[in-house]
């Protein structure tokens, strides 16, 4: 199996997604439209990063790095 080495603010913008997504999931309406909006704006930064032009930037490794930052994201919220 591969393994990817992200750009480590890749991997905080994408755990940010996962924590702001985790808020508006559970209910934390205070604040919904400004955390919509944060989401846009981590979505763009995640999309746009120069990481996905370089050769390790496959499908494969945006899965991993959404199975790394989804686990940093549940340890930030316990």
């Amino acid at each position: 199996m591969t393994r990817h080495t992200f750009p480590r603010d890749l991997v905080a913008t994408q755990t940010a997604w996962y924590v702001t997504y985790g808020r508006l999931a559970n209910g934390d309406n205070s604040g919904a439209a400004e955390q919509r909006r944060l989401l846009l704006q981590l979505s763009q930064r995640i999309a746009g990063h120069a990481f996905w032009q370089c050769p390790a930037g496959t499908p494969a490794a945006r899965v991993a790095l959404k199975e790394l930052a989804r686990a940093e994201a549940a340890g930030e919220q316990s």
